[in-house]
């Protein structure tokens, strides 16, 4: 029933994302809004994760070499790691956490308050890019119009747990 709900809600939510008006305001609201909540819940809630999974990547800045974090969707990928994209709300430049991972790949994240280290890939290959698009559509219908709205190649990264035994990016 919960499952229906979300997909439901999914389904009724998406195309909002993709108006102008959220693609303008949300980076200036939806941040602030996502670190109240992870305060006030000790990072077990974050308002993008009542739609899909979400997490904080803890990133060390390419030119700075200082810890940033960044909520972000992702989404699980079936061999227990996660994808995520740098759409940066189908903004014409790449998000600077893509620009961080690139440099530094060894980076945590927390998933429902829990957190631990993860190495992130950059999918390169075209049809490799085109499955995981797939992947993401699954869960949040019609997200690859960002990169076709925003006039470049959306980095597209997969996020493996580096602890041992492997941490899981699990949702629900």
């Amino acid at each position: 029933m919960r499952r229906d709900l979300t997909r439901w809600l999914r389904r009724l939510i998406a195309p909002l994302s993709r108006t102008r008006l959220f693609r303008r305001t949300a980076p200036h609201w939806l941040p602030p809004l996502e670190r109240a909540l992870a305060r006030l819940t000790g990072g077990r809630l974050q308002v993008s994760g009542i739609l899909v999974p979400s997490l904080v990547l803890h990133s060390t800045g390419a030119r700075t070499g200082t810890v940033r974090d960044t909520v972000l969707m992702y989404t699980p990928d079936p061999d227990g790691g996660a994808v995520i994209a740098g759409t940066s709300f189908a903004r014409e430049r790449h998000p600077g956490w893509s620009h961080n991972l690139i440099a530094h790949p060894d980076a945590e994240v927390s998933v429902r308050g829990r957190r631990f280290p993860v190495r992130a890939a950059l999918i390169t290959d075209e049809r490799e890019r085109g499955a995981t698009w797939a992947l993401i559509e699954r869960q949040w219908p019609g997200y690859r119009a960002y990169e076709r709205d925003s006039g470049r190649t959306v980095r597209l990264f997969r996020l493996h747990a580096t602890d041992d035994p492997p941490s899981r990016f699990r949702y629900r």
